[in-house]
């Protein structure tokens, strides 16, 4: 052996790695699985100093060793990589719970110990290592947003390639190691996502190298893409339009020089794709690398456990044998386990990783767990905004003039887009909607990503177009995600029916912040995830039932108040000022609910600036209690239909009751509604029982479903006189204020609800009850007829009052 010159024994052997460096890298790998085995199962004498004892072992075991040692395996080569060619990359651990493995490959390359000073790299760090896993008070058993070098959680399946997709978007330098589990590989978002190599352009963008890790089994079942034929797994992948390499065996060394040589193929292949494309154009999508690891499940572990097979089959899938407090066979069986990677040689009498093994992971920022992509907010850079107020839409009176709110929103987003071009950090995601939701503007200044063929006919598609469109909510989302988590800036549209589609990915990203803003200090605020849902519950008319569900608010609401933030703007002014707060702010989901078809513009831009900071505000120029304040009832409203409908009632019951005294209180911020404990938008009580009175009735005309309302205001004074109208599942294919009508949210129903609730107007109630039948007999009868509403509804307009608009507290 060539053991002075490597280069040369390499040559001679035609290995990918010397014996010595295999060997390193071999030993390295043990180290890992050591430490992964111990976070799994042990207490303390964490160098096994002496022999296990029951009480040395955890009386709870949790923890997933099955995916382990695959992820330690590449991980170890993955360093290798980094240090022979200086790359910049981070790491996506796709498989569930890959926890055990990230954590001991932080804490081996030293990085863990700079995070978290307590658990040093010594014997007492590695025994809080071990303790803390899994443990009340500890870290999760997932690769959670405590684990330095993690934009991926772990805990749900399904996300972690379009997550490296979206973080490689606009990142030249970046590469994103992506391992995907045969589990996780079975899941719809994940079947989709290998379709996100048709968005990566190699002149601007960074690269991926999917790694496919194959062990075998899921919690109980095979995994089927691990029982697939070779041939037939092959031609799927390179179906999706990769170019597969197989990494597969059982024996460590062998597959040491395998992974290698496969490692070093990919990487030659991704410096090509980028150089070639970098020097001369893109001129066709390209054929990117990835590699197929097949490897025993929980390798490396007990063969066998009480006669049944444990390797390589589902029951290392977790905790291989948990009996080990009360079972000596089992106590002694992981002594044994954990003493076959020959700690000794690995570890110093002190507890540290022995320096030739050091050696072995890259230095400073270039290790995975300390890459500041990983830390987004290291890199975040303020958007370059102009004035939203330029967009203005010129209200002379309330009423006075339509618009469509996201149409104009979108002239606002072009001029972020091309604003922040140069600086390529903001992008707009939605599932093949852009146009069809009014941001049309955008294609003024990009196209939409595409990387494959593109006609002579075809609209805005080019490779360099920077609105990503899918028609998978699920890639969008997870697109987005680690676009966000990377450091940059985005804006996702949808249909809001739809948005449903990614209320799991939701969840998750919501519990992210909100660890990440509660408990870990040295992540840095990242840019918020701002959602626009239009095409919403109430126009959609053409679609029909499908279509209509506003459920999604409450979903979000479910989520802690410091992280979810909702906005239901009545028209665009006040979409506006939204839309530039969202962009602006940090740490939220912010969920924007506006209608894209034409509608009356109630309020001119500087009221709906004041409107939107407060969040609520009466309308005086649509309320008749000015006089002395005193209102005999308060009609509320929040979303743009809703508000409409409120303000047409208005207009009925001032011509049918000319004394009545209305106030009209519109809600931007819908969290407005809750008291200051539960949400920090929240107006104080004080402030709240003014605007609702403390005994007046409330008719609240709602956007979505009508008891998130009074789940919101359930402990206000005033709540028992609360009645709120919205979507309560009533829909079809029919005429936009057909739609009102079937959920019992328009004008002539919420007439019907104050003259119930004013007690004064019992002697007028039959003659406005009697108007009320009247108008909805008729408009049923002219909608079946005519096929559209009625003149009285089509042809409305409020032309009340001409003063300026005003609102306020």
């Amino acid at each position: 052996m060539n053991a002075e010159d490597p280069t040369k024994e390499r040559e001679e052997t035609k290995s990918a790695l010397t014996a010595a460096e295999a060997d390193g890298l071999n030993a390295y790998w043990r180290a890992a699985n050591y430490l992964s085995v111990g976070q799994i199962y042990l207490l303390a004498n964490p160098l096994l100093l002496e022999p296990l004892v029951p009480e040395h072992v955890k009386p709870r075991l949790l923890g997933h060793w099955g995916t382990t040692p695959g992820q330690n395996f590449i991980y170890v080569h993955l360093n290798r990589v980094i240090r022979i060619r200086d790359l910049n990359m981070i790491y996506i651990s796709g498989p569930g719970h890959g926890g055990p493995a990230v954590l001991a490959n932080v804490w081996l390359e030293g990085t863990y110990s700079e995070y978290y000073p307590a658990v040093s790299e010594n014997e007492a760090g590695m025994k809080t290592l071990f303790h803390q896993f899994s443990f009340p008070g500890g870290v999760p058993s997932h690769v959670a947003p405590e684990t330095p070098g993690s934009i991926h959680e772990g805990g749900e399946l399904g996300y972690s390639l379009s997550h490296a997709y979206g973080a490689a978007f606009d990142n030249p330098d970046l590469i994103v190691a992506a391992v995907i589990g045969d589990g996780e590989a079975e899941t719809g978002p994940l079947s989709t996502s290998w379709h996100s190599n048709k968005f990566l352009n190699p002149c601007r963008d960074g690269a991926v190298l999917p790694i496919l890790h194959l062990n075998g089994y899921k919690i109980a079942n095979p995994a089927v893409l691990a029982r697939l034929p070779h041939e037939e797994l092959e031609n799927l992948m390179k179906g999706y339009g990769y170019s597969p390499r197989f990494v597969e065996g059982s024996d460590p060394l062998d597959m040491h020089q395998k992974m290698a040589a496969a490692m070093d193929a990919c990487l030659d292949d991704i410096k090509g794709i980028q150089q070639a494309a970098r020097n001369g154009g893109v001129r066709e999508r390209p054929v990117w690398p990835m590699i197929v690891l097949r490897s025993p499940k929980g390798w490396s572990g007990p063969k066998e456990v009480d006669g049944k097979k444990v390797e390589d089959f589902w029951r290392s899938h977790q905790v291989p044998f948990a009996e080990v407090r009360t079972n000596p066979a089992h106590l002694q069986l992981l002594e044994d386990w954990m003493r076959s990677y020959r700690p000794e040689e690995l570890f110093t009498p002190s507890g540290a990783l022995r320096a030739e093994l050091k050696a072995l992971a890259p230095k400073g920022k270039r290790r995975m767990g300390d890459n500041p992509h990983a830390n987004g907010g290291l890199l975040l850079r303020d958007l370059m905004m102009h004035d939203f107020r330029d967009f203005a839409v010129m209200v002379p009176s309330p009423g006075a003039v339509e618009a469509e709110a996201t149409r104009v929103a979108g002239a606002f987003l072009r001029d972020v887009m091309k604003e922040n071009m140069a600086a390529a950090n903001f992008r707009v995601f939605g599932p093949d909607e852009t146009a069809s939701n009014r941001l049309g503007f955008l294609f003024e200044v990009t196209d939409r990503t595409w990387m494959d063929e593109v006609m002579d006919y075809d609209d805005h598609l080019a490779p360099d177009g920077r609105v990503m469109e899918i028609l998978s909510e699920h890639t969008c989302q997870g697109w987005l995600e680690g676009y966000l988590l990377t450091g940059r800036h985005g804006f996702f549209s949808c249909y809001e029916a739809f948005i449903h589609i990614v209320d799991s990915m939701f969840n998750q990203h919501a519990k992210w912040l909100k660890v990440c803003k509660q408990e870990i200090p040295w992540r840095r605020p990242i840019a918020s995830l701002n959602y626009l849902l239009t095409s919403h519950v109430w126009r959609q008319d053409h679609n029909g039932f499908s279509h209509q569900d506003p459920g999604f608010i409450d979903h979000v609401v479910n989520k802690k108040a410091d992280v979810i933030r909702v906005y239901l703007p009545p028209d665009a002014n006040t979409l506006l000022s939204v839309t530039d707060h969202c962009l602006r702010s940090r740490d939220y989901i912010n969920v924007i609910v506006a209608g894209k078809q034409p509608s009356w513009q109630w309020l001119d831009m500087e009221s709906a600036v004041r409107h939107c900071t407060c969040g609520i505000g009466i309308w005086e120029w649509a309320s008749s209690d000015t006089l002395d304040g005193d209102p005999d009832v308060v009609m509320a409203c929040a979303g743009d239909v809703p508000t409409l409908e409120t303000l047409a009632a208005v207009d009925i019951l001032r011509e049918k009751i000319p004394d009545l005294k209305i106030r009209v209180v519109n809600i931007v911020d819908l969290m407005t509604l809750q008291p200051p404990e539960e949400h920090p938008h929240g107006l104080k009580d004080r402030d709240f029982d003014d605007i609702f009175t403390i005994d007046r009735p409330i008719i609240f005309a709602y956007h979505g479903y009508p008891w998130l309302i009074h789940r919101l205001t359930y402990r206000r004074t005033n709540h028992y006189n609360l009645h709120v109208r919205g979507y309560k599942e009533e829909g079809t294919t029919s005429t936009p204020f057909d739609m009102v009508v079937r959920n019992d949210l328009d004008r002539f129903h919420l007439v019907a609800d104050v003259v119930e609730r004013v007690p004064r107007l019992r002697q007028k109630a039959a003659y406005v009850k009697q108007y009320v039948r009247d108008m909805l007999i008729a408009h049923n009868e002219y909608i079946r007829t005519h096929g559209e509403d009625l003149p009285e509804v089509r042809n409305w307009q409020w032309t009340r009052t001409l003063k300026p608009s005003t609102d306020g507290l």
